[in-house]
C-alpha cells in the first residue's frame, strides 16, 4: 500500500527473523501482525500479534522463514523500520530502528512520530 516497489517495508535482522520464525512454529500462526496504537507515555505505542489469517490490506514481510505483516493503519508509520531481536542480561525483546520516530519515551515503550499532531 505504502511500499516502495522492490524494496520491503521493513527489515528484520538475522537474530529477529529466527526469533519471529519460531515464534510462528510455536504459535502455529501465519505470521506476526505488527501495528501502532495510542498510548503509552510519548502518544503512540507499538503493537505486535500473532495471526491465523492474513489480511489481504496488510502489507507482508518474508524473510528467512518468517513473516511479518503490517497492519494496513500502521504501514505509514512502519516504512524504512529496522526489527531486531536483543537479548542481555535483564531483559530479551524485539527492538525498532524506526526513522520515522520524533521521540522516544525513557522506556522505548512508547513513540512519537514526525508530523504526529501532540
Amino acid at each position: 500500500m505504502f511500499g516502495i516497489p522492490g524494496k520491503a517495508a521493513v527489515t528484520l535482522t538475522p537474530i529477529a527473523a529466527k526469533q519471529i520464525a519460531r515464534l510462528m512454529e510455536k504459535q502455529s500462526s501465519k505470521g506476526l501482525r505488527i501495528g501502532v496504537k495510542k498510548g503509552g507515555c510519548a502518544g503512540m505505542e507499538y503493537t505486535m500479534d500473532y495471526v491465523a489469517e492474513v489480511n489481504p490490506l496488510d502489507e507482508v514481510v518474508e524473510q528467512d522463514g518468517a513473516r511479518v505483516l503490517i497492519a494496513p493503519m500502521a504501514q505509514m508509520f512502519l516504512i524504512g523500520t529496522e526489527i531486531d531481536y536483543e537479548v542481555d542480561l535483564l531483559q530479551a525483546g524485539f527492538k525498532f530502528r524506526n526513522p520515522n520516530v520524533a521521540e522516544a519515551c525513557g522506556c522505548g515503550e512508547s513513540i512519537k512520530f514526525k508530523d504526529q499532531p501532540a
